[in-house]
């Protein structure tokens, strides 16, 4: 069983650091640094690929928080607007942020003339390695908690143990990218496209599949809809598209 312990915030002389935001930017900027290696070693034009990591990042940023609030949470948050802008103290639904983002993503290469499917699949690459990071500001924080279990992954809360959701997501983000790189290096050929379709299924599956074990309470938990909780959904959502990239990438030419 891992110890509990919290950790929220710090200071640094005169900066007060919230750790979940702390967490988050580090998963962000290794992410895209790593994607900007990814993009050069494919042929790829690198420096441009962080500039369309900056705007789809703010995308992602802006529509994950917005999904968590009108998705997860509304009452308290419309009942306390200022508390939608204070993101950092956590609360970002990832499956909104990659409908924004890939929206952003796709907008952007229409506007530079890239090919967005090149450059989509160096960001589904390095996803998982970036919210690997990210999650762990979720463990730290606690803002997911999980069922009650006696699993060696289970956490000891105060109240008895139990899984913690955001650890549960960074490991599966770690165990991700370490399979990509593995992938990548026994066949070189999923470099040409390979990785979004693995993403979009993978990820989908594993998350729709932690879902289950959050814990359901109105008080204290994510809101379901006809059991289900948002993200579910666009796990469905995702799995589905994934599926479509993979069969469209065996279909075979004609002419």
């Amino acid at each position: 069983m891992i110890p509990y312990f919290t950790l929220t915030s710090f200071t640094v002389g005169p900066v007060h650091i919230q750790v979940w935001g702390l967490m988050v930017a580090i998963g962000i900027l290794t992410a895209a640094y790593v994607g900007r290696h990814e993009a050069k070693r494919r042929g790829l034009d690198g420096e441009r690929f962080l500039d369309l990591a900056t705007w789809t990042v703010i995308a992602a940023l802006i529509g994950g928080r917005l999904v968590h609030v009108f998705a997860y949470d509304p009452a308290a948050y419309l009942a306390d607007p200022l508390r939608i802008l204070k993101f950092w103290q956590g609360g970002m639904s990832i499956t909104g942020g990659l409908l924004f983002g890939a929206a952003t993503l796709i907008a952007y290469c229409w506007r530079t003339g890239l090919e967005w499917r090149d450059y989509a699949d160096v960001a589904a690459f390095v996803l998982p390695l970036g919210d690997g990071i990210g999650r762990i500001g979720c463990f730290l924080i606690h803002d997911h908690l999980g069922v009650s279990s006696t699993s060696f992954l289970a956490v000891g809360f105060p109240d008895g143990p139990r899984l913690d959701h955001g650890l549960l997501n960074s490991l599966l983000g770690f165990l991700m990218f370490g399979l990509f790189l593995a992938l990548a290096k026994l066949r070189p050929a999923l470099r040409r496209r390979g990785f979004l379709p693995l993403y979009l299924v993978i990820y989908g599956l594993g998350r729709f599949a932690l879902d289950f074990y959050r814990i359901w309470d109105p008080g204290i938990a994510d809101a379901r809809y006809f059991y289900l909780t948002p993200a579910q959904y666009g796990c469905l959502i995702m799995v589905s598209a994934g599926i479509w990239l993979l069969l469209r990438q065996r279909r075979p030419a004609i002419g």
